[in-house]
């Protein structure tokens, strides 16, 4: 298992989405990928997608109005 992570920060939607679809493609299954955003938007809808796709999803706040989204690749 390995962890890759993903700096989003200062991207507004939709770019941390495509970037966390792109990246997941290349990582195994148990693989961790932390992307890391400061927009609501993403904050919305990276979850959402990663859920949606079956994969396990937690969300940290690191400091005020910054998230890490961690997806762990299950299929």
């Amino acid at each position: 298992m390995k962890e890759v992570e993903l700096d989003c920060l200062g991207e507004a939607c939709p770019i941390p989405l495509v970037k966390a679809e792109n990246k997941i493609k290349e990582l195994e299954i148990g693989d961790v990928l932390i992307v890391q955003i400061d927009h609501s938007c993403a904050m919305k809808n990276l979850p959402e997608w990663a859920r949606k796709e079956g994969h396990n999803v937690e969300i940290e706040e690191i400091d005020d109005g910054e998230w890490e989204i961690i997806i762990e690749k299950v299929k």
